[in-house]
């Protein structure tokens, strides 16, 4: 569970070999199956929509699948599946859409094509550790409040809302676990002190 990585925002490259489109789409796993049907929609010519999808379900453990789409077995979706997996990749998934070129590639043909495809999506997109997702809202006294903005600028924190209140400031954060539990015991320490 070390080191999995997310992605920031979707991706699109397409990869030409021997006139055949591959078309590759790097999705958050929250769109995924929407994002499918519109490529679909949006590509009625296409032959073939391979996807490979790794997720965290409820109990924290990861869940992958992939579909080959009519391409030969393992030629497709398996080496889509690899690339995610060779970078830690989870809670996103990559769609390639396929126009065929009139050129067979062969079965090594194939799992290179959509590996390199894979490969040029994830490339170009701008990962992020899966930690650095982490969420949690905390309530600061109004006096805290300018030590509280030090501690999480300090520790690389996010405020994304602040809520305020009569007698303080409810602040949802986001960051890396480990650091957002690290200010708040700084905080407590500080209100302990501040109460003797």
């Amino acid at each position: 569970m070390e080191n999995l990585q997310t992605i920031a925002a979707e991706n699109e490259i397409t990869h030409e070999i021997k006139k055949s489109l591959f078309i590759a789409h790097l999705i958050p796993v929250a769109t995924f199956q929407e994002k499918l049907e519109t490529l679909k929609e949006q590509h009625k010519k296409a032959r073939h929509f391979v996807w490979a999808i790794r997720q965290l379900n409820e109990q924290q453990q990861i869940v992958e699948n992939c579909t080959d789409d009519g391409e030969p077995r393992n030629t497709s979706g398996k080496p889509t599946l690899e690339v995610l997996k060779g970078h830690n990749i989870i809670n996103a998934g990559i769609i390639t859409v396929r126009y065929f070129g009139g050129t067979k590639l062969g079965t090594g043909g194939l799992i290179r094509a959509y590996n390199d495809a894979a490969q040029l999506a994830v490339q170009q997109v701008r990962l992020i550790p899966l930690d650095s997702l982490y969420q949690r809202m905390i309530r600061v006294p109004y006096q805290q409040f300018h030590h509280a903005k030090y501690l999480l600028k300090l520790h690389a924190i996010k405020t994304l809302k602040k809520n305020f209140r009569a007698s303080h400031v409810d602040l949802t954060l986001q960051g890396r676990e480990q650091d957002i539990k690290e200010a708040i015991s700084q905080l407590d320490a500080l209100n302990i002190q501040n109460s003797e």
